[in-house]
């Protein structure tokens, strides 16, 4: 007996209904990506190893994909490596590339690549999928496709201020209420300075960006665990659990990190980022969160992470500054900015709370019933007019049962039924049958182009 089919954890396939609300997003993300200046880039789905290693912290390293080198790459093995059995090790001898993690690291390794044939500042944008051995719950997919948005050699707040504008306007368009938490990682340095543990910064922004999942308690046994003294973590606490509105936690931030020049750096990044929104005539709600540390390494300044105010089911969107990616591919001191939308996660809140558009602008909106030769052959002259004037038609293959074809219609919620016989060819006109009401007329060409473009 054949075993029945199955595809790996945490990937999913897509009907063409799926396939549509994801195109809708898709489709809004890149509308909105273009109105910006944005340009876009593609890059392989996988990247030599040395690309990726080392770029998303430990926890990130261990999440990589990696892909086995061609051929009989055990014999090339030595025999004390795989006497010892370490998967680490073994790893790195039989493995040379990679799943991307990301898009921002092959991004980086892009513009290095290709510098002398871009313009900078170099505003791209990418919509490509991405994948992580991570443990697939709600939410959280093995494969999944991300749309990046990033700016590069450009050190400016204005791309920031910018980057809070597209999240607001892509979240608008689709209609999802949303709060946009930002904070800084300088601040996040600065505080690591004042409570006496900045080699330790690492841990600290691992740990606390674990908050709103696991709380305080949790954090603060993490914190202890990987090394922090009692009393750093007691100093800690409070900073995190500062009070008060964006502008009052920045200025309690002035006087907590005054004596640490990049805290204070940080703080002054903020306020410029937050002076610039407050311009803006945004429906998403801005706020500063000291809890937010983003635990990717490569983040050096502004970070961002967005949340679905009617659907608990995490950060929808996020990233952040980045002054040096590039320099680990041999091209140092270009600073970028960008985020990254999830497109599964806004799937998922879309679609529970019933915001996707009624309408699927990718079905049929007309099937001709097939009569046979005579009736097909009038059909398809018509059929090329719908398709010349934008309208998405399709004819019945075979001239089978009338009942047949109509429920045919129904499965695929065609809209219109369009049925042309001995009488409708000899007056030159069409019967149109309204699927969802059951009304029925005869109409020209003409007629039912304007119908089904919904110009009448």
């Amino acid at each position: 007996m054949a075993q029945k089919p199955s595809i790996p954890k945490g990937t999913r396939d897509f009907s063409p209904v799926e396939m549509a609300r994801r195109n809708y997003i898709f489709d809004t993300i890149r509308q909105v990506f273009r109105l910006y200046g944005f340009q876009p880039i593609e890059t392989p789905a996988m990247e030599n190893l040395s690309s990726l290693l080392g770029k998303y912290g430990e926890e990130g390293d261990k999440l990589l994909f990696r892909i086995l080198n061609s051929g009989d790459f055990v014999s090339k093995v030595p025999e004390d490596a795989l006497g010892r059995k370490e998967s680490n090790e073994l790893s790195g001898l039989i493995c040379e590339k990679g799943l991307r993690y990301d898009l921002t690291v092959p991004f980086a390794r892009f513009v290095v690549q290709h510098r002398n044939e871009i313009t900078f500042p170099f505003r791209r944008y990418q919509i490509q999928p991405v994948w992580r051995a991570d443990r697939p719950q709600k939410g959280r997919y093995r494969e999944f496709y991300q749309c990046d948005v990033d700016v590069i050699g450009s050190s400016s707040l204005l791309n920031e201020a910018e980057l809070v504008q597209i999240i607001d306007d892509v979240f608008t368009r689709l209609k999802i209420r949303t709060v946009v938490k930002i904070n800084n990682r300088k601040v996040l340095a600065g505080i690591a300075e004042i409570i006496g543990e900045s080699e330790r910064m690492t841990d600290i922004t691992v740990a606390i960006d674990k908050m709103e999942k696991i709380g305080l308690e949790k954090v603060t046994e993490e914190l202890q665990e990987r090394g922090l003294s009692s009393e750093a973590v007691e100093k800690l606490k409070p900073i995190l659990l500062l009070e008060g509105d964006t502008a009052g936690k920045i200025e309690q931030l002035s006087v907590i990190l005054s004596d640490s020049e990049t805290g204070m750096k940080g703080v002054e990044e903020l306020s410029t980022l937050f002076a610039y929104i407050s311009r803006f005539n945004l429906n998403t709600t801005a706020e500063l969160d000291l809890t937010l540390a983003r635990g990717l390494n490569y983040y050096t300044g502004a970070i961002f992470e967005v949340k679905a105010l009617d659907e608990n089911i995490g950060s929808i969107c996020g990233g952040g500054r980045y002054d040096d990616l590039t320099g680990i591919f041999g091209m140092p001191g270009v600073s970028g900015v960008g985020v990254s939308f999830g497109a599964e996660r806004i799937y998922d809140v879309l679609l529970h709370l019933g915001l996707f558009p009624k309408e699927n602008a990718e079905a049929s909106k007309a099937l001709f019933v097939n009569f046979g030769p005579v009736e097909e052959d009038y059909a398809l002259k018509i059929l090329a007019k719908l398709r010349d004037a934008g309208v998405n038609a399709e004819i019945y293959p075979e001239s089978d049962k009338v009942k047949k074809q109509l429920v045919y219609a129904n499965k695929k919620e065609i809209p219109y039924v369009v049925m042309a016989g001995t009488s409708e060819i000899e007056s030159g006109k069409l019967a149109l049958k309204n699927m969802t009401t059951g009304e029925q007329m005869v109409v020209s060409s003409e007629e039912l182009i304007k119908i089904l473009l919904g110009t009448n």
